[in-house]
């Protein structure tokens, strides 16, 4: 029925109207109204330059007597809209009580199951709680979703620095290769700077596992 299952914040803005007619009834009169004042728009226009030909046949009119039309034509809009808003909110009134308003007695097709098949209200407060675990249960959802995307991203960068260190572990076994042991003295060098930026690479990637954890 029309004010079955509806909330007080709900019935003003008439939703069981809205099912019943497709449309909600405060729209369709903004649209009269709309309707309306376009309408006047146009026909005073048409009007203004009926009157300015008359008044100047054969021959274009100076502007002096446009701005005079306009001016007329602006007042008479005016006028008449102040008019129609007072004539509108009676017609208004009349429009919602009586043709966009749906009777106590008329039910919809789908609200003819529950008339048919009539639920109690602990029955309904269970569906609620449902309903309200069920979104519960999506929100979580899509926090560990985010959260896992998070951390492919860090794995991604964790990826990327290892490869980094084999990289440099393949130069370094490549600089050995090719120096041997005929010069020690700077593959000694060699090394401790490699491995210094080893120990900075390292470092790293300890500070993002750990961020990892933490997620």
């Amino acid at each position: 029925m029309a004010d079955s299952g509806v909330s007080v914040g709900s019935e003003s803005l008439q939703l069981y109207e809205a099912q019943f007619f497709g449309f909600t009834p405060e729209t369709c009169t903004l649209r009269v109204h709309d309707a309306f004042r376009d309408s006047l728009n146009h026909i005073l226009l048409a009007v203004e330059s009926v009157f300015v030909k008359r008044l100047c046949p054969g021959r274009d009119p100076p502007a002096e007597l446009r701005l005079t039309a306009r001016e007329s034509t602006q007042k008479l809009r005016q006028f008449l809209q102040e008019r129609f808003e007072i004539m509108f909110q009676r017609m208004k009134g009349m429009l919602m009580d009586r043709v966009l308003s749906v009777p106590h007695n008329v039910l919809l097709p789908d609200d003819q199951l529950h008339q048919k098949y009539p639920e109690g209200k602990e029955d309904l407060m269970k569906l609620q709680d449902s309903i309200a675990k069920l979104l519960q249960a999506y929100e979580a959802e899509v926090c560990a979703k985010q959260a896992l995307l998070a951390e492919l991203e860090e794995q991604k960068e964790t990826q990327k620095r290892l490869d980094e260190v084999l990289r440099w572990i393949e130069e370094l076994r490549l600089s050995w290769r090719r120096e041997g042991m005929g010069n020690v003295q700077d593959s000694v060098r060699h090394m401790m700077e490699t491995v210094g930026q080893l120990q900075d690479v390292v470092g790293k990637i300890n500070k993002q596992n750990k961020g990892l954890d933490e997620v």
